[in-house]
């Protein structure tokens, strides 16, 4: 019985230090929103007039929208779609590419939806630390207009800063994010309830007769006000990307029993602030706060915007690196920046682009007020993604009847269109922005996807399979001590880069492997799953080292595994042999030439295949070849 109870308390201890872990990580963005979510609705932005009926109106579109968007489809139902316990865009289109019966075309549909909504995050990725960081900066201009001309140069410093600090990882101050995110979520109940406490009649807005009313009185002002209102949920689709990292449970805990609570409290504190003094309007935020805590406030929300740009930027990571084991991007330097967290790590390359794209948005913006029309596209075509994905999971996977499937998910999806619409108005304003960096992420997925099945159907076009090739060959090769390892697309046929060495070398290695890495539509697969041998006689074997897209593979390990089917190695008699194709422009090719002329720089820059699959660099040869693509 005693350890019975000591293991619930054990496990009440994980989930409550879960669950603060949750507050740093998962709910930075969405928690930051207050800081300009009212400002911009009733600003230039949202273009609402300010009155009682307004207000009210705002307020019940929020607190319902919180309610619909982030409660009931991604905490209650979307969280149920987990792929192996992982979340996101990728893991649910991986998800409902399982449905074992899914049609080529619709295949082909929900891939290019996955890349869609990957592409969408990437304006998301870029947009929301600027708004964020300058939102909070911008609270300095409330105690005096002599530090406007430092907004932004700060704005931007710290940016600058947070990227140049990624490669020493967020292992020691990541401990800090938890509780100042619980000061912050903390800090924004008490301020709206001291609002609230002065004129309690706002609380009427929960009802959503005010958000109907709104609607009926003012339709088109309203609907261009959704482009603005949907920034209270900006960060929802956050909470499921990040389930892998904390579970349902302790995310669901935080959000019904603590975030929410303090979110709606500030939101209808700030819109009594605004119906008791309408000059609120310029920072409605920070003017709930006392004139003596405002710098300290300015300090706390600082802080905050940062925590809630680390996660975006850390998610960005995270998807990028499945995007490469998914076949979508090139081999990319990925570095581990915790010894105990296999989900921290560092993408340079991206990082510099991230920072060179933040600070020119922050200053060619300059506000963020201006910002507020580039935001909200990306997002709601995400969440738009996110919807009609899980309805395919929900009819094929998890088998509901198709009239239920069409009635819950299309409420949502009607929700989801309303505010992407709005926010397509947005457009010519600025968020035609979030919209290009989406094509151009697109588009780069796209043609490394084509690029590369045209270049392995080159390579693959005229080989010749290995059991027929081991048929026919008559043992004259000199063979020599040790082991050969040719790392291949297609372990069937015999790689490339084996007859470069029979034909130069005229030696074939007493063992010989040729060895295919592929990456499941799993996070991760078991040490136990890990490898498959197929022994072909003459000392050929065929070995496949399989990894989930949450894995980064490594071939010495894999190997190693080997030992527990019979085969062992020793990396000082073995040698690797890897394939190095230089591309040149064909003049008649599958891809089209401007395709071709980006394949061929994006192949150029890839990350070699020894960094990428940790194979250490004086046990690798390199056989070069030619292709035309």
């Amino acid at each position: 019985m005693d350890a019975i109870v000591s293991n619930k308390q054990a496990d009440a201890a994980r989930h409550q230090s879960l669950t603060i872990a949750a507050l740093g990580i998962v709910f930075g963005d969405i928690g930051t929103s207050p800081l300009y979510t009212m400002h911009q609705t009733f600003g230039i932005s949202g273009g609402l007039a300010l009155n009682q009926l307004t207000v009210m109106g705002v307020l019940s579109l929020i607190f319902w929208s919180l309610i619909i968007i982030v409660s009931v489809k991604y905490c209650w139902l979307i969280m149920r779609a987990d792929n192996k316990g992982e979340g996101g865009v990728l893991s649910l289109a991986a998800l409902a590419l399982r449905a074992g019966h899914a049609a080529p075309r619709r295949r082909a549909i929900i891939s290019v939806m996955a890349l869609a909504g990957l592409a969408l995050f990437y304006g998301d990725g870029l947009i929301t630390p600027s708004i964020s960081v300058l939102s909070a900066v911008e609270g300095l201009s409330v105690a005096t207009n002599a530090f406007d001309p430092f907004v932004v140069p700060l704005a931007t410093f710290i940016l600058v800063v947070l990227f140049v600090l990624q490669s020493r990882g967020t292992h020691g101050v990541g401990r800090l994010f938890g509780p100042i995110m619980l000061l912050w979520f903390t800090t924004l109940g008490v301020l709206g309830l001291s609002e609230i406490i002065q004129r309690p009649g706002v609380l009427a807005a929960m009802l959503p007769f005010y958000a109907i009313d709104l609607i009926v009185a003012h339709p088109l002002v309203t609907f261009v006000a959704l482009g603005t209102i949907v920034l209270c949920v900006t960060g929802a689709e956050a909470l499921y990307a990040d389930m892998g990292h904390f579970g349902k449970g302790p995310i669901r805990t935080a959000w019904y029993f603590f975030v929410m609570p303090c979110l709606v409290i500030n939101y209808f504190g700030q819109g009594a602030l605004l119906l008791n003094d309408p000059a609120s309007l310029r920072n409605p935020f920070f003017l709930l706060a006392p004139g003596w805590s405002l710098y300290a406030m300015v300090a706390l929300a600082t802080c905050a915007a940062v925590i809630a740009s680390q996660a975006v930027i850390s998610g960005v990571f995270s998807l990028t690196r499945q995007a490469i084991q998914l076949g979508y991007l090139p081999r990319m330097d990925i570095r581990h920046t915790s010894a105990s967290e296999i989900g921290q790590i560092y993408i340079p390359a991206i990082n510099w682009a991230l920072m060179v794209g933040v600070a020119v948005i922050v200053v060619a913006f300059g506000s963020s007020t201006a910002l507020a029309h580039a935001y909200g596209f990306a997002v709601t075509g995400a969440m738009t993604i996110d919807c009609i994905l899980a309805a395919v999971v929900a009819r094929w996977i998890w088998r509901w009847n198709r009239w239920v499937t069409y009635s819950v998910f299309g409420g949502f999806l009607i929700v989801d269109l309303a505010f992407f619409s709005s926010n397509a108005l947005k457009i010519p304003s600025g968020g035609w922005f979030p919209l290009a960096v989406a094509a151009v992420a697109f588009a780069g997925f796209s043609v490394w996807k084509r690029g590369r099945e045209a270049l392995l159907a080159k390579l693959y076009r005229d080989a010749m399979p290995i059991k027929e090739f081991l048929a026919q060959w008559n043992r004259t090769t000199e063979r020599v001590s040790g082991t050969a390892v040719f790392m291949t697309s297609n372990p069937a046929v015999v790689a490339t880069a084996f007859l470069h060495n029979l034909k130069h070398n005229h030696v074939v290695h007493e063992r010989v492997i040729f060895m295919k890495v592929s990456v499941e539509d799993v996070p991760r697969v078991g040490d136990e799953n890990r490898i498959a041998i197929e022994k072909l006689g003459k000392g050929f074997f065929q070995i496949s080292a399989r990894y989930g897209f949450m894995e980064r593979p490594d071939v010495p390990r894999a190997l190693d595994l080997c030992r527990s089917h019979g085969l062992s190695f020793d990396l000082m008699q073995t040698t690797f042999f890897l394939g190095r194709e230089t591309l040149i422009p064909a003049s008649r090719s599958e891809l089209r030439r401007w395709q071709a002329h980006v394949f061929i720089a994006m192949q150029a820059v890839a990350l070699s295949a020894t960094r990428f699959f940790r194979i250490p660099p004086n046990r690798v040869v390199e056989m070069g070849t030619q292709v035309e693509i």
